[in-house]
């Protein structure tokens, strides 16, 4: 069965047989946030290029997996960008590079057999770059494909983005012992709290902030299709500050690097992410924008998010908001998604906590069905990194969920405010939840609200 004919039989399943006769018409509320989905759509079109094509090839590329091919991909992205823009073409074939860095009216196309296999030199990611970093401003390693402030980019075909990290490259840096992150996320954040100007918060050679695969930063109009992505030394896909963003039909393959996250809009506006598969080492799709003190400086939401029709397999949630809250995120609509692993711990996933601040609100979900998850399937925690309280408690409220089918997890629903600042308004409906092993986790939650909700075949009440 194709992916397409999948996703909408699971569609179809998630309509469980309790609910026949019984699904109630959607609140005016709830019908007016939906009617938002297509004015959202009609806004988001994917970037056009002119007819020209440029080989890597022509430009010295050699497909042998062992050549080293960054000038090639240079040469073949200026070229095609002084002649005004047009595909910059990767053969069948397996190139080893560096760093690429797309440029304005760049569609970088990989055909059917193509793989583009970084280095794991982390010299070939020099100089340092303008990027962020878990929600933070720095100059850092370069992503691997990366462009900044372009308009019209793109990355599509049937190819493989292979980052190549594993345990001893790149992975290695997040844990202990040395070398290893954790002194520069301090020192970083540090930095940020100080106010710091970005460009004088430099890490990279000598330092071990892991780049992401691929990243998009202050970009207008953006299409990823089609290719598979794999093996990042963290976040796979990263748009930060983009508006009018298509990641249609990508496949992200990366199940066992730490932090190695799907696709992560940050701060982003007008964001379509159709027909994807995830397995990934974190969460699946997580939406973001800016954190703490960098956060409340670059002050910029994620809007007008739309989740339509993707699978979800390994990860820490299928659909994640947060941690990185600070900046606000609002509107995002997820639909017609597939959930599924004994690796997926949570379904629908939302993360901050008082040192976050910002809000989440507005967020949407409907026919959605979980096979199987390792954790809660609807998780709200305003206390992540077990942090209850602190300076900036952020507003979560406004969370709607309907025609979920979820079938074994341990528990339905764990929903978890702060004392001092409840989640505020979940609403789930028309919903099942066939065989939870344990109780629900519910506190500090005001306006919760469960109608026609069925779990372990009993109706489930918000009391």
């Amino acid at each position: 069965m194709d992916r397409r004919r999948f996703l909408a039989a699971a569609a179809g399943a998630a309509l469980a047989p309790q609910l026949a006769g019984r699904a109630e018409a959607a609140t005016s509320h709830e019908a007016d946030a939906w009617a938002k989905v297509p004015q959202i759509r009609r806004r988001i079109r994917p970037p056009r290029f002119p007819r020209r094509t440029f080989a890597v090839t022509d430009h010295g590329a050699v497909g042998d997996g062992a050549s080293m091919c960054t000038d090639a991909f240079k040469q073949a992205i200026a070229a095609c960008a002084a002649a005004g823009g047009g595909r910059v073409l990767v053969p069948a074939g397996t190139y080893l590079t560096g760093a690429i860095h797309l440029a304005d009216n760049i569609e970088l196309h990989l055909e059917a057999g193509a793989t583009i296999r970084f280095s794991r030199d982390p010299a070939d990611y020099l100089p340092v770059v303008y990027t962020r970093y878990e929600g933070v401003e720095l100059m850092n390693y370069s992503p691997f494909v990366y462009a900044y402030d372009r308009t019209n980019v793109a990355i599509t075909g049937s190819g493989t983005i292979d980052g190549q990290a594993d345990a001893t490259h790149w992975w290695d840096w997040s844990g202990d012992p040395p070398p290893a992150e954790k002194p520069d996320k301090t020192l970083l954040a540090t930095m940020a709290e100080q106010g710091v100007p970005v460009a004088e918060r430099v890490f990279g050679e000598g330092h071990y902030l892991r780049p992401n695969l691929i990243q998009l930063y202050r970009c207008r109009n953006v299409l990823i299709e089609g290719v598979t992505v794999k093996d990042s030394p963290m976040w796979n896909i990263h748009p930060v500050l983009c508006t009018n963003v298509t990641i249609r039909e990508v496949t992200v393959d990366s199940p066992n690097g730490p932090n190695n996250d799907g696709c992560d809009p940050e701060s982003c506006v007008d964001v379509l992410i159709e027909r994807c598969e995830f397995n990934t080492g974190d969460d699946c799709v997580a939406i973001k924008a800016g954190k703490n003190a960098d956060g409340r400086r670059v002050n910029a939401p994620t809007m007008n998010v739309l989740v339509d029709s993707c699978v979800m397999r390994d990860g820490n949630g299928g659909v994640t908001v947060g941690s990185e809250t600070t900046g606000g995120v609002r509107w995002v609509f997820a639909w017609n998604c597939t959930m599924s692993s004994p690796n997926l711990e949570r379904a629908i996933r939302v993360k901050t906590n008082p040192d976050r601040g910002g809000y989440v609100r507005d967020v949407y979900f409907r026919d959605i069905t979980v096979t199987q998850a390792a954790d809660a399937v609807i998780e709200v925690a305003l206390n992540y990194e077990n942090k209850d309280t602190g300076p900036y408690y952020p507003y979560v409220g406004g969370i709607d969920v309907r025609r979920l089918r979820a079938g074994t997890a341990p528990r339905a629903f764990s929903l978890i405010g702060n004392p001092a600042n409840p989640i505020r308004g979940v609403r789930v409906t028309d919903s099942v939840f066939e065989q939870m092993a344990e109780d629900d986790v519910i506190r500090d939650v005001t306006d919760l609200v469960l109608r026609n909700v069925w779990i372990n075949g009993r109706r489930a009440t918000a009391s």
